[in-house]
């Protein structure tokens, strides 16, 4: 048999029982070949938040290795499944020359990789402003209410993160926001706290309806939860094709005004474009990043590891991982292990980044010993 580096699991069932673990770790082990690993990673169902630590040992025990790392998540997923409405455990094991290990608190270097797991209270801006990569996303589950759990070492986390750095691979770590641009980036004229009140020479509300395609302009009710800004990063001419911008959600459109107010509060001079969430646009961007990764990867990935927004999973694309399905089909047969989140972590123009409605894709290629 031919010993692979890496290798993943799926179990579920009626009930949250440590088994499922025990089970994705054992899968795991026989499809790499392996008796034990040199680390773990699980990822559990919202049914196992209040109480993972029998679920923790299980999969300590099946894969020799007291190095498990991950967290719950809204669902769960591999290469061959995903799981959104029963109680699982998706795991894969690391072997060969591939290791995770914790960092101390506060030592991370700018050459680290560091899978970054995190619950809603545990994500904070001073812990993503670092100079190491990180990738990963926040602990989730179908309602935000929680609760969330993160661990490490096979024990939960008590200060709410996990920082694991990769090591003994090459990697490449790449995000789709995969947003329809309804505009082209526009210069933010006047702006008053939270609400942007003019682009360019004319009232923000009114470039947001002229934008809007014509069969969602004529809706009784327009759908604004699906409507958001775009922030251009660097070049505005290149920005929304290179996938350089952040997402700033809308929170009210005031007709008073003509203003618009959104999540985070905007600048006067940078340049923002209306945009709209589309499953045709977001399967689209979805292949290019898979393309992208492949393409900067030295060599054939062994693995991967793939964190979606649960506002973007089956729910999003009507029964189908379309994400999920682009991996698939382009490296058709990679062990892939992730679950769906309340957020997720990756880089952006250089730095780190907490995205929204997006996936985070991580390929990695073992090293040769």
């Amino acid at each position: 048999m031919i010993l692979k580096s890496a290798a993943s699991g799926l179990s579920h069932g009626h009930r949250a029982l440590p088994e499922h673990a025990e089970q994705a770790v054992k899968q795991a082990l026989a499809k790499a070949g392996l008796e034990r690993a040199n680390a773990i990673l699980l990822f559990l169902t919202p049914e196992y938040a209040a109480n993972p630590e029998p679920a923790l040992r299980a999969a300590a025990r099946a894969g020799g290795c007291m190095q498990v790392v991950g967290c719950t998540g809204a669902g769960i997923l591999t290469e061959d499944e995903w799981v959104l409405d029963s109680p699982g455990a998706a795991a894969m094991v690391l072997g060969g020359n591939v290791h995770l290990s914790i960092a101390p608190q506060g030592k991370l270097s700018d050459e680290d990789t560091v899978l970054s797991l995190c619950t809603p209270a545990g994500l904070t801006a001073e812990w993503i402003d670092v100079a190491a990569r990180r990738f990963g996303a926040v602990s989730g589950d179908l309602f935000g209410h929680g609760p969330f759990k993160v661990w490490s070492g096979a024990r939960v986390s008590e200060s709410e993160q996990v920082d694991a750095i990769l090591s003994g691979v090459d990697s490449v770590i790449d995000a789709s926001q995969g947003v329809r641009a309804l505009t082209s980036p526009i210069e933010v004229a006047e702006v008053q706290g939270y609400d942007i009140k003019r682009l360019g020479n004319y009232p923000a509300l009114s470039v947001l309806v002229q934008s809007l395609p014509p069969n969602v302009r004529e809706m009784e009710r327009v759908p604004l939860h699906l409507i958001m800004g775009g922030v251009a990063i660097g070049d505005p001419e290149t920005a929304i094709r290179d996938g350089r911008y952040r997402l700033n959600h809308i929170v009210a459109a005031n007709l008073r005004d003509q203003s618009i107010t959104l999540s985070e509060r905007p600048s006067r001079g940078e340049r923002l474009f209306w945009a709209m969430r589309d499953t045709l646009t977001a399967e689209r961007d979805m292949h290019v990043c898979v393309t992208r990764s492949v393409q900067a990867l030295p060599g054939a990935p062994d693995f991967a590891l793939l964190f979606p927004c649960i506002g973007r999973g089956p729910n999003f694309f009507g029964n189908r991982d379309r994400d999920l399905d682009a991996l698939r089909s382009q490296l058709p047969g990679l062990p892939v292990v992730g679950m769906y989140g309340n957020g997720e972590i990756g880089p952006l123009d250089g730095i780190n980044h907490l995205y929204q409605y997006s996936v985070v894709l991580g390929l990695f290629r073992a090293r040769a010993a």
